[in-house]
């Protein structure tokens, strides 16, 4: 094998290589995309702001604008918005999906956690780009134990 055509192969798998990469990638920020939308969401619940949470929540029925205002009312606090755990239904997915995201958090100056259920949606692919939208934020799970 000729020493240029070598170097053509050793280029077109550094370019392969790279196209990997950059798409790997992509796809494993998705898990931050969505958790910095949930305490974007979260932020403004805290505030008692429900402008922004409907704003942050896509489509969003009659049903999901009764559990903002409850929520906007019910769950002001102070203080920052911590995650204390999450459970994503749509983490990793490769193609389109919905699901829900349970998500316990608190904040510096509450007392107990809020668990929550938040439904996600990613549409599209690994290779076009899959975009995540928030659906829906539900009312506080008691106990705390309980599944969405």
């Amino acid at each position: 094998m000729s020493r240029r055509r070598r170097r053509l192969w050793i280029a077109a798998a550094v370019v392969v290589f790279l196209g990997i990469s950059f798409e790997l990638a992509r796809w494993l920020s998705l898990e931050n995309v969505e958790q910095s939308y949930i305490i974007k969401l979260l932020a403004a619940e805290t505030r008692g702001d429900r402008p922004a949470m409907l704003a942050d929540l896509h489509d969003c029925t009659p049903v999901c604008m009764a559990d903002v205002r409850f929520d906007a009312s019910s769950l002001r606090r102070r203080g920052a918005v911590k995650i204390l755990a999450d459970q994503s239904q749509t983490a990793y997915a490769l193609s389109s999906r919905s699901g829900f995201t349970r998500i316990a958090w608190d904040t510096s100056k509450s007392p107990l956690p809020v668990v929550q259920c938040v439904v996600v949606s990613r549409s599209g692919n690994v290779i076009s780009g899959l975009t995540v939208r928030l659906l829906r934020v539900s009312r506080p799970i008691y106990p705390t134990t309980a599944d969405c």
